[in-house]
């Protein structure tokens, strides 16, 4: 993942999305070309939507090939945090977003400890492991900068996905 520098930057709340927003990220993708056909031609929301899907698509997939932090907590296990429902375990880029992160709790004297965790291993095993709705929150310290992988089906495990009715395919939960 990119260092967002080390400066200490704004300390804030993570930006935050409706599960739904993301669940539309995950659906299947349009062709990148667009018909020369003005009746054909997709509105700008539309194209706007795709590429937006698009970027979010990479930005997964660049997650799940790299190691993060994931600090813990006196017990050993993941450090969490509960909002809206759903419960998010707290994964950092590297060590300077990491210390945003504790200097913004006010306990960046203290010392963290944390395990360096492939992003796919976090998401395919450790989601499904905390037993209730959870994704994972990145560099939650950082604004807009930091990324939310909530529990929906593309994301998380199919079996954990808030997103899928009780008993629907996957192919007839995203429709």
């Amino acid at each position: 993942m990119a260092d967002h520098g080390g400066d200490g930057g704004r300390a804030g709340d993570i930006r935050r999305s409706s599960l739904s927003e993301y669940a539309e990220m995950t659906g299947a993708e349009a062709p990148d070309e667009i018909s020369h056909d003005v009746r054909s031609v997709p509105a700008p929301e539309a194209v706007d939507v795709r590429r937006r899907r698009r970027e979010f698509a990479a930005l997964l997939g660049e997650f799940r090939r790299t190691a993060v932090l994931v600090p813990l907590d006196s017990d050993e296990n993941p450090l969490t945090a509960d909002r809206g429902g759903v419960r998010w375990i707290l994964a950092f880029s590297n060590e300077p977003a990491l210390a945003r992160f504790a200097i913004a709790r006010d306990e960046g004297e203290r010392e963290w400890a944390y395990r360096r965790v492939l992003g796919a291993r976090l998401l395919d095993a450790g989601v499904p492991a905390v037993g209730v709705p959870c994704g994972v929150a990145l560099d939650a310290a950082d604004g807009d900068e930091g990324v939310l992988f909530p529990p929906v089906a593309g994301i998380v495990p199919d079996a954990v996905a808030v997103d899928l009715a009780a008993g629907a395919t996957d192919e007839e939960a995203r429709r």
